[in-house]
C-alpha cells in the first residue's frame, strides 16, 4: 500500500527500467519485406509507402545485405514479373523473378534467411490470388499451382515459404508437394489469419497486385471474426504449418494474443503497409515522433505475443535499437 509501494521506484533510471522491462524488442525479432521488380533497372519508389522501394534484380542482393548487416535475420520476398497471365505462370517458373532473386541473395548473403511469399496475385493478369472459374477463384486448382510454386521457390534456395492466398487446404497441398519433391526440411509460415483489410492498399500499389474486378472477401477473413481465426490456425497446424501468422498486426493485437495463449508454436505478425504509411504520413506532417511511435508499435506487437514481426520499419528499428533508448 502507498506510501510503501511506489511504482515509480523503477522508473527513475534507464538501467532500472531495462532491468524490469517485461517485453524486449530486438533486431532478431524482425523480418524485412523486399520487393523485386523484373521491369526496372533502378529502384522504383513506392509513392504510397515513403522510403520503400521496388528493387531491380541487379540490386536486390545488396538491399538484402544491408538488412543483414543491421542484425535482421530474415527477409520476405515479393516479386513483380514482366509477364502476367491467367494462371500466374511466372510464379512457378524456375527462371521467375523471385526464383532468380533468391539465388542472387543466397549467393551474396548465405547467412540470411530468405522467406518467399507464396501467392499468385502479383502474377495473374486479373490480379486475383488464383485460377478463376466463372469469375471466382477455384480453390483446389489454385492449390495445385501453389504447390508448384513452393517447390520452385524452395529449389531455387528459399529457406521458408509463406503461403498468403487463404485457400482452404493450401498448407496441406504445399506440405505434400514439398515432401514429395524431397524438400521436407523447408518450413511453412502460414498466413493463417489474414483478414480482408483496408490496410493493404499501399502494398497493392507496390506489388501491382490489385484485383481488376471484385475483391478478396471470398477467401480473406471478416475483420469481425476472432473464433474463426482460431479455427483457421488449428487447420493450418493440422496440415503441416510450422509458423502461424496474423495479418494485419496492429488492428488485430487481440488475435495475436489469442493465438499465443492457444498454440505452442511460433507466432508471426505482419505490420502491414497501411500501418506503415499512416505513421510515415503523420511523421511528415510533424504530428508524431516517428521513432517513438514505431518502437512503441513494434513493442506492442511483441507484447501481444508475436515471436517475429514482418515490418517495413525493420531497418530503421534495427538502427534505433543499436542506438539504445531515445
Amino acid at each position: 500500500m502507498y506510501p510503501q509501494s511506489r511504482m515509480r521506484r523503477f522508473r527513475g533510471q534507464q538501467g532500472l527500467r531495462r532491468m524490469v522491462s517485461e517485453t524486449a524488442l530486438a533486431a532478431d525479432d524482425l523480418i524485412y519485406p523486399l520487393f523485386v521488380d523484373e521491369n526496372v533497372k533502378k529502384p522504383r519508389a513506392i509513392t504510397s509507402m515513403p522510403g520503400v522501394m521496388a528493387h531491380p534484380l541487379s540490386l536486390i542482393a545488396g538491399e538484402a545485405r544491408s538488412a543483414h548487416d543491421l542484425g535482421i535475420p530474415a527477409v520476405l520476398l515479393f516479386g513483380i514479373p514482366k509477364v502476367k497471365d491467367e494462371r500466374g505462370s511466372a510464379a512457378f517458373d524456375e527462371q521467375g523473378v523471385v526464383q532468380r532473386a533468391v539465388r542472387e541473395i543466397k549467393a551474396e548473403v548465405p547467412g540470411l534467411i530468405v522467406i518467399t511469399d507464396l501467392c499468385l496475385c502479383e502474377y495473374t493478369s486479373h490480379g486475383h490470388c488464383g485460377v478463376l472459374r466463372s469469375g471466382n477463384v477455384d480453390n483446389d486448382a489454385t492449390n495445385d499451382l501453389y504447390a508448384l510454386t513452393a517447390i520452385s521457390q524452395a529449389e531455387a534456395g528459399a529457406d521458408m515459404v509463406a503461403p498468403s492466398g487463404m485457400m482452404d487446404g493450401q498448407v496441406k497441398a504445399i506440405r505434400e508437394g514439398l515432401d514429395e519433391a524431397g524438400l521436407d526440411m523447408v518450413p511453412i509460415m502460414a498466413y493463417s489469419a489474414k483478414y480482408a483489410s483496408a490496410y493493404y492498399g499501399p502494398f497493392r500499389d507496390a506489388a501491382e497486385s490489385a484485383p481488376k474486378f471484385g475483391d478478396r472477401r471470398t477467401h480473406q477473413m471478416d475483420p469481425g471474426n476472432a473464433r474463426e481465426a482460431m479455427r483457421e490456425m488449428e487447420l493450418d497446424l493440422s496440415e503441416g504449418a510450422d509458423i502461424l501468422m496474423v495479418k494485419p498486426a496492429l488492428a488485430y493485437l487481440d488475435i495475436i494474443a489469442m493465438a499465443r495463449n492457444r498454440f505452442d508454436v511460433p507466432i508471426a505478425a505482419y505490420n502491414v503497409s497501411g500501418e506503415y504509411s499512416m505513421v510515415k504520413a503523420a511523421s511528415a506532417k510533424g504530428w508524431i515522433d516517428e521513432k517513438r511511435v514505431v518502437m512503441e508499435t513494434l513493442t506492442s506487437i511483441r507484447r501481444a505475443g508475436a515471436d517475429m514481426i514482418i515490418t517495413y520499419h525493420a531497418k530503421d528499428a534495427a538502427r534505433w535499437l543499436l542506438e539504445g533508448e531515445g
